[in-house]
């Protein structure tokens, strides 16, 4: 639990009343590797912090998944969309790795947001942060080659890229993975 707060300290301080208020809140989850944490249809109702693994984000195909995102240890995820609206979601979240995780319920963290007083700011930048990452990742769809988008990708978590089977990265950059394959060779 101290990766969380210090994932938190680095955005806002946060008093110890209100660390002790919201970490009491939270409840540890464990899942095995290509465990579903959000099914497609579902309402998203819990916010998670990974203090180990990796998670994909992806669209079910019938005949192949669209992977749009990856998250790894020492942050948030959760399907945002569904989670703010409350609405079903309509993509899947699994776990690509053994995972552990911290979550937080949707109306408990509304608590959290009304009763301390580093919640809103907390929320706040978080979501400034998705938009960031969101943007980031559409600039790059539009104006980069698939192989920019690999490297960019490979130079931000090369450790973690190797834990990812190469079709689900082949998807996130928006290519086959023959097409990937002969990425890779013309880059070593």
């Amino acid at each position: 639990m101290k990766e969380i707060r210090k994932f938190i300290e680095n955005i806002t301080p946060m008093n110890d009343s209100d660390w002790q208020f919201f970490s009491s809140k939270l409840q540890e989850v464990t899942l095995k590797k290509h465990a579903v944490l959000l099914k497609f249809g579902e309402i998203e109702n819990h916010l998670y912090f990974i203090t180990k693994g990796i998670i994909r984000f992806y669209v079910p195909g019938e005949e192949v998944d669209l992977t749009f995102g990856f998250v790894f240890e020492n942050e948030f995820v959760t399907g945002y969309d569904s989670f703010l609206t409350q609405t079903p979601s309509e993509y899947q979240i699994e776990t690509l790795t053994d995972t552990i995780l911290w979550k937080i319920s949707h109306k408990d963290l509304e608590q959290v947001y009304e009763r301390t007083s580093s919640g809103n700011i907390i929320g706040r930048k978080m979501a400034e942060n998705m938009f960031l990452i969101k943007s980031k990742r559409e600039l790059s769809l539009l104006s980069k080659t698939a192989e920019e988008r690999y490297l960019d990708l490979f130079s931000d978590r090369p450790k973690l890229l190797k834990q990812i089977p190469l079709k689900y990265i082949a998807s996130y950059i928006g290519v086959t993975p023959q097409a990937l394959s002969r990425i890779r060779k013309r880059i070593t």
